[in-house]
Order: structure tokens, then C-alpha cells, then sequence
């Protein structure tokens, strides 16, 4: 009998996995249809069809360009995915977590900056239906649900990130308007928002409890929108700076109140973390299929390159390592979905899953040979953005610290 763990184990068990991975078609479809509620699978299709029909095409043109995926944006009010989290009565769908995670996998699969750019709107649609109120509700919602407006949330600083609570971006009570000065930094969808969710401190000496939130529009005077920022990838995110200079905004722009905006910011983040957690098994999902492909037909050494040993366990290895994703994101989601604290569960999703889908779309790239390195497939595109999901909605050394408290404090 084989001693669990020893090497020959290790060989049998990664033979089995890549046996199954490379000799027949491989299963990457997550079968979770007992978890969705009424209306996902619909918006989950819908979204799958899209993203391969609409953003597929055009996704390394806004790589190249150094481009907001405007179009991609237009076509998603088009196509009713713009008001995912909003009630029916509003107009929107009201997806469940878990649907929305689905979502957002399928639509990473073909790119991640759309995804998350969609994400980004959507959170906002979803918070402003739950809490805005009277001509604030009237104005704005409508709007960002049916896709002709874009939203964008302005929380981070140039010198603040992941402590939140240390903003200096001031809005001042001034009569019947407050004025807002100073800049937003890693605006998702700034270059071409239309509303934007402005996180302010109106009382410095309340620290995060004077912080507020203004619903804001993008082109009003005092508002300056800097270029898109050059990064690495994940340009059709639109990032950007947004800079303030004695805009003056009407009382009724009061989003979240003084004392409430802080814990709104964060009322989203574990949410956020499962959800990018989804977006990386896209991602590994495609990067997993692709190279599964390629080595099937490749042929070197006087046969195909799925036939050698190397080659099969370094794709049984992601193969492993796609599979614990899912499970860590989906339980997490399930978690939230419930109504029960899921911090602990998402932090563990979004670091275990940004590390080794970085990891993974590495390893199906180097059984490629030099045609991994290609952009007329997508995982040079995916590879790039994976190194960006390590950073947003809290780099991974926030997580360790979430992780590290429940096991220590």
C-alpha cells in the first residue's frame, strides 16, 4: 500500500489529474445551479454571451490603445448588465452573491479590467438604490441602471490606500452647498465616469467618523480628470487621478452622512475580496483551457507535448490550484450570501486565489514555448492583470493582517 503523502503517492495523483486534464476535454464550468437564486442563470448566460461576443473582439484594442472600454460599457446597459444589485422596481435585476460572482467570472474569463470596471458601477447602482433618497434617487439612479451613466468610486488618495480612515480629501459646509478639495487617486472608471461617489473628511478632529460620502457629477465645475494612468495592464479600467479644487456641489449631493461613511466604504470590502477572488478563477479558468489546448496539438519530440511528463504535471498543478479557488471563493460567497461575517473566509479567497492565478497563467504560458508570450490569445493580457488584483480592494498584506487577528487576537 502506498503511504499517503510519500513521493510515489504524489507521481499516482498528479498522473490521475493530468490524465484527466489533457486526454479529454477539460471540465471548467463550475456546477453550482443549487446555489443560484431565481433570475442568475439568466444574467449569468447573458454575461457569458456577451463577454464573448462583444468584449472578446475588442479587449487587446483597449490594451494597445491605453483605453477605458467605453464601448464595452454601452453595450452592457444594451445588454441589462448594469443593474445587477438594484431591485426590479428600479429597473434593475438583483442578482444574488453568488450569481453575481458567476457573472463576474465568466466576464473575466475574456477580461479582467471590463469585469471590474463593471463591478466597480455596479456596487455603486447597488448602493445608491438601498440608500439615496428623494431627488438625490430621482437624478441619479435611473441613469446608472440602465447603463447611460458610469459610476465611479472615489475613495483611495495618492498617499492613502488601504488605511482608509486617514483621507484628506476635506468637503466644507458652505450655506446651502458643500465644497470638496483635494485629489482621489486609482479611480476605476474615471477617465470617463459620469457620477462619482466622493469620500470626504468634513471634520478632521472626528478622524474616520467626520468621514461623509457625496454623490458628485463628473463634469461639474472644480473637477479635473487626469489621463488614464500607464500601467503594466488593465488599461480599460480607465484609471486615473480626480482632482478637486473648490467644487461646489449642492446639500442634497449628501450621499452617506458624517459618521456613516467610513463604515459604508467598508461594508463593500469583504464583498469585494470574494469578488475578485471570482474574477481570478476566470482569469486561471481561460490561461487552464488554452494551454490544455496547445499541448494537445503541439507536437515536439515525436509526439505532443501533452504526452510528456513535465508538461502534464505542471498543468495538473494549476489545475489544483483552479480548484481550490473556487472552492475558497464560492464558500466565501455563500458565507456573505447567508448574512454571516465573511471577512476572514474572503481574505483567505482573494490571497490564496491572486497568488497562484499569477502563478498558474505563468505556468500554462511556459508549456507554450515562446507562443505563450503571443497577444493573440489572451493570457499575456490575463498575466498582467493578475499582478493588479493583488493590489485592489486591499493588497495582500491586509489580508494577512485580517487572517492573522482571527488566529492571534
Amino acid at each position: 500500500m502506498l503511504k499517503h503523502g510519500s513521493t510515489q503517492s504524489k507521481v499516482l495523483e498528479n498522473l490521475w489529474i493530468a490524465r484527466n486534464l489533457v486526454d479529454y476535454p477539460p471540465n471548467v464550468e463550475l456546477d453550482r445551479d443549487t446555489d443560484l437564486a431565481k433570475g442568475d442563470v439568466g444574467a449569468i448566460e447573458r454575461a457569458r454571451d456577451w463577454a464573448e461576443n462583444v468584449v472578446a473582439p475588442m479587449a487587446e484594442v483597449w490594451e494597445v490603445e491605453r483605453r477605458f472600454a467605453a464601448e464595452a460599457f454601452q453595450s452592457a446597459g444594451q445588454n441589462n448588465l448594469t443593474g445587477l444589485l438594484v431591485p426590479s422596481e428600479d429597473g434593475g435585476e438583483q442578482i444574488s452573491v453568488i450569481g453575481l460572482a458567476r457573472v463576474l467570472e465568466e466576464i473575466a474569463a475574456v477580461d479582467f479590467s471590463v469585469a471590474f470596471s463593471l463591478v466597480c458601477h455596479n456596487n455603486l447602482a447597488g448602493a445608491v438604490g438601498r440608500r439615496a433618497e428623494g431627488s438625490l434617487r430621482e437624478k441619479v439612479l435611473p441613469g446608472l441602471v440602465n447603463g447611460t451613466s458610469l459610476g465611479a468610486f472615489l475613495l483611495t488618495e495618492p498617499n492613502v490606500g488601504s488605511d482608509a480612515a486617514a483621507i484628506t480629501v476635506t468637503a466644507t459646509q458652505d450655506g446651502e452647498q458643500w465644497v470638496l478639495n483635494g485629489e482621489k487617486a486609482w479611480a476605476t472608471n474615471g477617465t470617463d465616469a459620469d457620477v462619482l461617489s466622493v469620500y470626504a473628511q468634513t471634520d478632521s478632529s472626528l478622524g474616520h467618523r467626520g468621514i461623509a460620502t457625496f454623490l458628485v457629477d463628473a463634469n461639474a465645475p472644480g473637477i479635473l480628470k487626469t489621463p488614464g494612468y500607464q500601467m503594466l495592464g488593465g488599461h480599460g479600467l480607465g484609471a486615473n487621478s480626480i482632482l478637486f479644487d473648490n467644487c461646489h456641489v449642492p446639500a442634497e449631493s449628501l450621499f452617506v452622512p458624517t459618521g456613516e461613511g467610513f463604515r459604508a466604504a467598508m461594508e463593500g470590502i469583504d464583498l469585494a475580496r470574494v469578488l475578485v477572488g471570482a474574477m481570478c478563477c476566470g482569469m486561471l479558468r481561460t490561461a487552464l483551457t488554452t494551454a490544455s489546448s496547445y499541448v494537445r496539438q503541439r507536437l515536439a519530440f515525436g509526439g505532443r507535448l501533452a504526452d510528456l511528463q513535465g508538461v502534464r504535471f505542471k498543468l495538473a498543478d494549476v489545475s489544483t490550484d483552479l480548484e481550490a479557488s473556487r472552492l475558497l471563493t464560492y464558500r466565501a460567497a455563500r458565507t456573505f450570501q447567508e448574512g454571516r461575517d465573511a471577512a476572514v473566509e474572503a481574505a483567505h479567497a482573494k490571497k490564496f486565489s491572486t497568488r497562484v492565478t499569477e502563478s498558474g497563467i505563468a505556468s500554462c504560458m511556459q508549456v507554450m514555448g515562446a507562443n505563450g508570450a503571443r497577444r493573440d490569445h489572451p493570457l499575456p493580457r490575463h498575466l498582467a492583470a493578475s499582478r493588479l488584483t493583488h493590489y485592489v480592494d486591499g493588497a495582500t498584506e491586509i489580508q494577512d493582517v485580517v487572517i492573522s487577528r482571527s488566529l492571534l487576537d
